[in-house]
């Protein structure tokens, strides 16, 4: 039986940043990837984590393939503990479970910076989304591709979706999902761009190290965004682990 992919994206985009991963996939693959709440199409759904998370769940058949990309990431790792029946093992890109640093966390960005982001978000949301578009393609050989593929599938910043991304940005800010890490059941394979300036790739491999089923492949120049520049290897090495026996 073919296991369902879903794909979750992240902060400030839509589905549509999924187009040059999905061309690479077996169209054979039963792929479903929704717009987080509040973003692209999505209606808001709450303000914290979990209600994104159980916003969710009727996009995510049982027994699928999620894969989390930076935010969608620690969605993603919030559902495989709390929603573990309906999903069979985890594909985690740009990850980590902690976004901003903390004095026992240097693997992110510092406070200040995110703090930054929220504000200048509030004053001229759209200069803020090219910025943080900038700042995912930042080291990466296909710099130009992948800012331009993540600029087109930005969500628009206007009235309608402000406060569902500026929630996005604070649950970013706050959320700290190291505790859970520990209590992942499925079987996770970590996706990291070596010089991903937004989760640096210490803390994937922190990930790979917490988790009991978790392993780490690291993309060398390249940035936040590897299913971009890089979807062929990332879609071979998403369906080699779809058909893994962990049993």
């Amino acid at each position: 039986m073919t296991r369902p992919i879903v794909l979750l994206h992240g902060w400030g985009l839509s589905a549509a940043v999924w187009t040059p991963l999905r061309a690479r996939l077996d169209p054979a693959t039963p792929i479903h990837a929704p717009d987080l709440p509040g973003h692209g199409n999505a209606a808001p759904a709450g303000t914290t984590l979990a209600s994104w998370a159980e916003a969710l769940l009727p996009a995510i058949p049982d027994g699928s393939i999620v894969v989390g990309w930076s935010l969608g990431a620690q969605l993603a790792l919030h559902l495989a503990v709390h929603a573990a029946a309906k999903i069979d093992r985890l594909v985690l890109i740009g990850a980590s479970p902690r976004f901003v640093q903390a004095d026992d966390w240097p693997a992110a960005l510092p406070t200040a910076t995110l703090d930054e982001f929220r504000h200048h978000f509030d004053l001229d949301p759209a200069a803020t989304q090219r910025r943080f578009v900038a700042l995912q393609s930042l080291g990466d050989a296909a710099r130009r591709e992948v800012s331009a593929t993540l600029g087109a599938a930005l969500t628009p910043a206007d009235a309608a979706h402000h406060a569902a991304l500026a929630t996005g940005l604070r649950l970013l800010a706050e959320s700290d999902l190291r505790t859970l890490a520990s209590r992942v059941p499925q079987p996770v394979r970590l996706l990291h761009g070596s010089e991903d300036k937004l989760m640096p790739v210490a803390a994937a491999e922190w990930l790979a190290d917490a988790l009991p089923q978790g392993r780490l492949s690291v993309f060398r120049q390249t940035g936040h965004a590897p299913f971009v520049s890089r979807p062929a290897d990332c879609a071979t090495l998403i369906e080699s682990f779809a058909q893994e026996n962990f049993r």
